[in-house]
């Protein structure tokens, strides 16, 4: 009996990702879109890296921060998107156990590290804003690498920490997963282990590590905000606000969707509700963000016609 409970517990080999499981229909228009938005998403953060790295005039600490988020997009999108084109084009929606933890792990990662690079980006802008004369001293090359590192940092110990936890779990009930990505809250309702102590673990950590960077987002554009309007002159407070306006959209668009999706009770009327604001969050704003800081930044125009 002892051998055929045991077997019983680890039978789970892999999920099923159901993804956009009731549009059968819609699969093809679905892969075209997604495709397209992969490839814009590659392209375009990769170009702003490039910029980045090329023009010296964009080597300062504000494009030193955004061609990290371009990096960090860049693989963001990969994480997802590459499975789930395979999976719309072959129909074949399983994924290993492995390949669920490892795509938990790397999603996660990159998540917290985010949430830190969006902080330290809108700190930035508060010393570019409210302490312009402190500004090159406090924010000089090696602190902004400080900066930099500590948010990739931030997520790897996220990552780590997650997977660790998630790699002792045993999967023997079933192996549905109504999303489009793995993630940890499907994997802790999926599993047979007595999950309680790792909820109790493992959610605070995520909380110390998306919480504090959006407060510190928070008081940052609200220090921003409140500098801006007691500039007296309308051309001041516009040019003072342009130079955070489009990290401002970024983290409106990437914070409110996630809030949505964490905050929306877990019921089956609002599943696919959920799925729709992450995808907002997961795969749009990697493709809004080249879009957003090409198209409403004067030196990143100029940086890329002068490489045209």
């Amino acid at each position: 009996m002892a051998d055929t409970k045991e077997i019983n517990q680890t039978s789970i080999t892999g999920f099923i990702l159901l993804d956009f499981g009731n549009l059968h229909e819609l699969k093809i228009l679905l892969f075209l879109l997604f495709l397209a938005i992969y490839i814009v998403t590659v392209a375009g953060n990769i170009l702003i890296v490039a910029l980045v790295v090329s023009d010296q005039h964009l080597h300062t600490p504000m494009y030193f921060f955004l061609g990290n988020l371009s990096c960090l997009e860049t693989c963001y999108t990969s994480t997802i998107l590459p499975r789930m084109l395979a999976s719309l084009l072959t129909g074949d929606r399983s994924i290993s156990v492995r390949g669920c933890l490892v795509q938990s792990g790397i999603f996660g990662s990159l998540l917290a590290a985010e949430c830190c690079l969006l902080s330290v980006m809108s700190y930035d802008r508060y010393l570019a804003i409210c302490k312009p004369l402190h500004y090159a001293a406090c924010m000089n090359s090696r602190f902004s690498f400080q900066l930099a590192a500590g948010s990739w940092l931030s997520g790897s110990v996220v990552s780590s920490i997650t997977v660790c936890w998630l790699s002792q779990l045993i999967f023997c009930g079933p192996n549905e997963i109504d999303h489009f990505l793995c993630d940890y809250t499907s994997l802790i309702k999926l599993s047979c282990s007595d999950t309680s102590l790792m909820v109790l673990v493992i959610s605070p950590v995520c909380f110390i590590f998306i919480l504090p960077p959006f407060l510190l987002t928070l008081a940052s554009y609200m220090a921003i905000i409140s500098t801006v309007l007691r500039i007296s002159s309308s051309a001041g407070r516009q040019k003072a606000f342009s130079t955070c306006s489009s990290h401002l959209i970024v983290v409106t668009i990437f914070y409110g969707t996630l809030f949505v999706v964490y905050m929306l009770p877990d019921t089956a009327a609002l599943r696919d509700l959920n799925k729709v604001f992450s995808v907002f969050y997961t795969i749009l704003t990697p493709v809004v963000n080249p879009l957003i800081y090409s198209l409403r930044n004067k030196e990143v125009k100029e940086a890329l016609r002068k490489a045209l």
